[in-house]
């Protein structure tokens, strides 16, 4: 089967729920894409694909969904796992990064000793949008002297312009397939 028709076979199986959580939003649910073993499996290894044969020491992923497929991801790559969660989650010493929401601010932080400085890291998350959390997360990991060798997502919301930030950035992003809107 062609990467085109495996694609689409994908954008089929995420759940789409109107007006979640606010009017106007198009919430792109990728629970369903989860459940379906096949759906999953395709995934990771449509992720996992470009970057096999140790191109990784690490799969950082950002809470929480980023953490289901970036734990399959490291386990395809026998990589470890970095998890980037929000802040106060973490019980050993952290570095954080704060980052603009549509309204107001948040933080993403790791543990201090997650990776060595050099280490290559792939970012996982399940969804690109403005592309703000990931911007954080980038951040974050070179911070502690992370190589990025890409961030990967299942989805982009292109028009919002997350993806085309972090390839500005000077990271190289992968994305599954893509819906239209926000």
């Amino acid at each position: 089967m062609g990467m085109e028709s495996s694609m689409r076979d994908l954008k089929a199986v995420v759940r789409t729920i109107p007006d979640y959580p606010k009017p106007g939003i198009m919430f792109r649910d990728i629970t369903t894409l989860l459940g379906d073993a096949r759906s999953f499996r395709r995934a990771v290894d449509e992720l996992v694909h470009p970057y096999a044969g140790g191109k990784a020491d690490k799969v950082a992923g950002i809470e929480a969904r980023g953490f289901i497929l970036g734990g399959a991801v490291a386990h395809q790559l026998s990589a470890g796992f970095v998890p980037i969660r929000k802040k106060g989650k973490l019980p050993h010493t952290t570095v954080r990064v704060s980052y603009l929401l549509e309204y107001g601010e948040d933080e993403v932080e790791m543990h201090a000793d997650a990776l060595v400085e050099g280490e290559r890291v792939i970012l996982v998350d399940d969804l690109i949008a403005t592309g703000g959390t990931a911007g954080a997360a980038v951040k974050l990991l070179r911070q502690l002297g992370a190589e990025i060798v890409a961030a990967c997502f299942v989805i982009d919301l292109p028009e919002l312009g997350g993806a085309d930030k972090l390839r500005a950035d000077g990271v190289e992003v992968r994305t599954l397939i893509s819906f239209e809107g926000h």
